[in-house]
C-alpha cells in the first residue's frame, strides 16, 4: 500500500489548500531531478509528493480519500485515472503549477521552456443508463480537438529543424521590468513579446501549423467505464486531451458521468429500490412475481398478508460498487394496486368479500366495535 498522502506532505489532515500547495512545493524542489542527479530514490519521492499533491488539490478526490482511502482511488481494470503515476506526469504537474525547475533561479541557471508547454485539457460528458452502470460499458468518443502536425511531425518547423531559443527571454518565455515608486522597487513579469511565452522561436515556420506544431482534427478515443459508478465521478485519461506546442505534452481528457433516471427504480447509493404493484389478493395469499433488473430477472416471493408499504431485500442483487467491491440490495416495496374500474362480475365478488373480511385493526374500528356491543346490550 502507498503511505498516507497527508503524511507524504507532512500536513495536516484539515490543512488548507494553500498549505497543501505549500508542502508539495517544498518537497518538488527537495527531490526534483535535476537538483538530485538522477537518483532512483529522489525521483521515488518527487513521483510520491506530485502523486500525493494531485489528490489532495482536488476538493473532489480529497472527499473520496478521506473517506475511502486509498481504495477509493482506484478503478476497475481498464478505467483510467488512477494509475501510479510516471516521472512525466510528475513533470507535468510541477511544470503547470509552478512553471519549471529553472523558474527559481536566475541568470545562467535559466533554461529554455521549449517542448514543455502542455496540452489543454479536454472535458466531457456522457450519459449513462443504470443498465450501463450496472454492468459497466465502453464508449467510443468523437471530439474535434488539437493533434500534433502530420506535415512536421509536430516541430512547428519546415524540414522538421528543431526551434531555437528566444533570445529576448533567454528561453525563460517571460520578461522582467522593474520600475521605481514612492514606495519602492516593484518588478512586473510578462511573457515575452518575442516567443509569447513559448521560450522558443521557428525561424521557418510550417505552414500547415504556422509554427505551433498542432493542428486541430477529429479524432474518437475508446472510453472504458467501470460498473458502479455514480453522477458524481468522472475519468481522467491521461495524455489524451490537446497536443501541447511544438512536441510539448498533451492535456488530459476528463470525462464526466451523467447518470439517467430510471422509470422503474429508484438508486440509493448501491443500493435499488423498486415499486412494485400487487392486487389485494396477492397480497393477502403471498404470490411470485419476476422483476426485470438491469442485471436480469429476479424472482421476489410476497409472503401472505403482505401490507402495502412492507419491503422485502435481496441481498447483494443491487449495483456494483465501484470503490468497496461486491454489491448492494435490491429493495422490492410492495404496493397496494387498487382497481379504478369494476365489471359486475368483480363488483359482485367484492360485495361478498366485504361481508366476510371485517374490520381492519385499529382503534376507530374498536370503537365502533364496542359501541355496537353496548348498543346491543341496552337493547337499542
Amino acid at each position: 500500500m502507498p503511505r498516507d498522502y497527508y503524511e507524504v506532505l507532512g500536513v495536516a489532515r484539515d490543512a488548507s489548500e494553500s498549505d497543501v500547495k505549500k508542502a508539495y512545493r517544498r518537497l518538488a524542489m527537495e527531490f526534483h531531478p535535476d537538483r538530485n542527479n538522477g537518483s532512483k530514490d529522489a525521483e521515488e519521492r518527487f513521483k510520491e509528493a506530485a502523486e500525493a499533491y494531485e489528490v489532495l488539490r482536488d476538493p473532489e478526490k480529497r472527499a473520496r480519500y478521506d473517506r475511502f482511502g486509498h481504495s477509493g482511488l482506484r478503478s476497475q481494470p481498464g478505467a483510467a485515472g488512477f494509475d501510479p503515476f510516471d516521472l512525466s506526469e510528475a513533470l507535468n504537474i510541477f511544470m503547470r503549477d509552478f512553471g519549471g525547475f529553472e523558474s527559481f533561479f536566475g541568470g545562467g541557471g535559466r533554461r529554455s521552456r521549449r517542448n514543455t508547454r502542455r496540452g489543454q485539457d479536454v472535458r466531457i460528458t456522457l450519459r449513462l443508463s443504470l443498465e450501463d452502470v450496472a454492468r459497466g460499458t465502453a464508449r467510443k468518443v468523437k471530439m474535434k480537438t488539437l493533434e500534433p502536425c502530420d506535415t512536421c511531425d509536430g516541430s512547428g518547423s519546415v524540414g522538421k529543424s528543431a526551434p531555437v531559443v528566444c533570445t529576448t527571454c533567454g528561453g525563460a518565455g517571460e520578461v522582467r521590468q522593474a520600475t521605481q515608486s514612492l514606495l519602492g522597487s516593484f518588478i512586473s513579469v510578462a511573457p515575452c513579446p518575442a516567443c509569447h511565452g513559448d521560450g522558443s522561436i521557428v525561424s521557418d515556420p510550417c505552414e500547415t501549423c504556422r509554427g505551433e506544431g498542432r493542428v486541430r482534427e477529429e479524432k474518437v478515443v475508446d472510453v472504458e467505464i467501470p460498473a458502479g459508478v455514480n453522477e458524481n465521478n468522472y475519468l481522467t485519461l491521461r495524455g489524451k486531451g490537446g497536443a501541447g506546442i511544438r512536441g510539448g505534452p498533451p492535456g488530459d481528457l476528463i470525462v464526466g458521468l451523467e447518470i439517467k433516471e430510471d422509470p422503474q427504480f429508484h438508486r440509493q447509493g448501491d443500493d435499488l429500490v423498486h415499486e412494485l404493484l400487487v392486487s389485494f389478493s396477492q397480497a393477502a395469499l403471498g404470490d411470485e412475481f419476476a422483476v426485470e433488473t438491469p442485471l436480469g430477472t429476479e424472482q421476489v416471493k410476497i409472503p401472505a398478508g403482505t401490507q402495502s408499504g412492507a419491503v422485502t431485500t435481496l441481498r447483494g442483487k443491487g449495483l456494483p460498487s465501484v470503490n468497496r467491491g461486491g454489491r448492494g440490495d435490491l429493495h422490492v416495496r410492495a404496493r397496494i394496486w387498487t382497481p379504478t374500474h369494476l365489471s359486475a362480475e368483480q363488483e359482485v365478488l367484492f360485495r361478498e368479500l366485504a361481508k366476510v373480511e371485517g374490520d381492519p385493526p385499529g382503534e376507530e374500528s374498536l370503537g365502533r366495535r364496542f359501541w355496537n356491543r353496548m348498543k346491543e346490550a341496552l337493547g337499542s
